[in-house]
């Protein structure tokens, strides 16, 4: 037996991929079906990025917001043994309550707890509409939140969405991503998530500055798939 043998595996962290998705009336119909049909379809695509990764491990925390909030995952979720539920659209679009929602889990005490570590999230939004409620707020509690600070953060718009907030949201306007073609959406999604996941899970540190380089390789990437789907998107960016 080789002295290497007994060696146990370095555990490795793990990364949660949050997803805040507008469950509002507005987002029933064609935006709904599509963002429906890219989770079903991506999720087996990140499962593999994190059965392949010898960084981290890749776990979900899905958020529906509309009339208030809901976590659709308790807690963050393996992916072998997740089963996505079809989300139903309705009510009003309270942003800023989600966002109050998401910081109270991005702690060490809640979703962000994991005895061999976590690396800094991925945060992905999507939305169609205005917030109905005092998003800035809610906002206000998320920038002062350093996991916040340290992850990855994309917002796809479709139809009206205020892509200004969702800019607030990313900090950057390279990060917030509209969609004149909605469909699209099924595909932007799925562009998104692996790209986000695959770079959030590599990425070597997680520095505030680490964020911010990982999100710009993101929204390049991003940006570069979406205009060879179609290059009028050119004048979205």
């Amino acid at each position: 037996m080789g002295v290497l043998d007994n060696v146990e595996g370095v555990a490795r962290k793990t990364m949660i991929m949050f997803f805040l998705i507008d469950t509002s009336g507005s987002m029933d119909g064609r935006n709904i079906a599509a963002v429906n049909d890219a989770m079903r379809e991506v999720i087996p695509d990140i499962k593999d990025i994190s059965n392949n990764n010898a960084d981290a491990s890749i776990k979900l925390a899905v958020m529906s917001f509309s009339s208030g909030t809901n976590w659709e995952t308790a807690q963050p979720v393996e992916l072998d043994s997740y089963h996505w539920n079809d989300l139903q659209a309705g009510g009003v679009t309270d942003m800023g309550e989600a966002f109050i929602e998401l910081n109270s889990k991005l702690d060490r005490d809640s979703f962000l707890q994991d005895p061999s570590g976590v690396k800094a999230p991925v945060i992905i939004i999507i939305s169609d509409g205005e917030p109905t409620d005092d998003y800035k707020a809610g906002l206000r509690k998320l920038q002062q939140n350093n996991w916040f600070k340290k992850s990855i953060k994309i917002a796809l718009g479709v139809d009206d969405a205020n892509m200004d907030v969702l800019s607030d949201f990313t900090g950057s306007n390279e990060s917030a991503i509209y969609l004149k073609d909605k469909s699209l959406l099924k595909k932007l999604i799925h562009v998104v998530s692996v790209t986000s996941s695959t770079v959030g899970s590599k990425k070597a540190g997680d520095a505030e500055d680490d964020a911010v380089a990982a999100q710009e390789a993101v929204a390049e990437t991003v940006r570069d798939e979406i205009q060879d789907i179609d290059s009028e998107t050119d004048e979205d960016w």
